[in-house]
């Protein structure tokens, strides 16, 4: 099924949790047993948030983005004030629904790529009602 948006919900400044957090970072490797852990706070908001105001949280549904970490389900953070730029994964408005999709361009027109090799890219004709919703600045999901 093709990666869809299912819910738009506006992200209201503040309200992303401040969350306590240890440092130093946590390593993937061999941990050190020799460091000291002082806990700080993390603000989501200053972590996830560049633009409280034009900032959604998006939920989305399908497997058309597997290949770029996003999975039916997970939530996307979207900021709708940012141009979208070549390679950027998207929000995108085409033909009246919001798909969520790599930008990219072929012969000067709109290209949405799906990042599962079982979805052909949407090519986007002059006829086509199409405009970037917003760019994707983080994907949140859960194991």
């Amino acid at each position: 099924m093709a990666l869809r948006v299912t819910h738009l919900n506006p992200l209201l400044p503040g309200s992303l949790p401040v969350l306590a957090a240890y440092e130093p970072p946590v390593r993937a490797g061999f941990p050190s047993p020799a460091e000291d852990y002082a806990e700080r706070r993390i603000d989501l908001n200053k972590q996830l948030v560049r633009h409280p105001a034009a900032t959604f949280l998006v939920r989305v549904v399908g497997d058309s983005m597997t290949g770029a970490g996003i999975r039916s389900g997970d939530v996307l953070v979207v900021d709708r004030s940012e141009e979208p730029r070549e390679g950027n994964v998207v929000v995108a408005v085409v033909n009246g629904e919001l798909v969520v999709k790599r930008f990219a361009r072929a012969g000067g027109r709109p290209l949405l790529v799906a990042e599962n090799p079982a979805y052909a890219p949407v090519t986007v004709g002059e006829a086509d009602e199409f405009r970037v919703w917003g760019v994707v600045r983080h994907v949140i999901h859960s194991f």
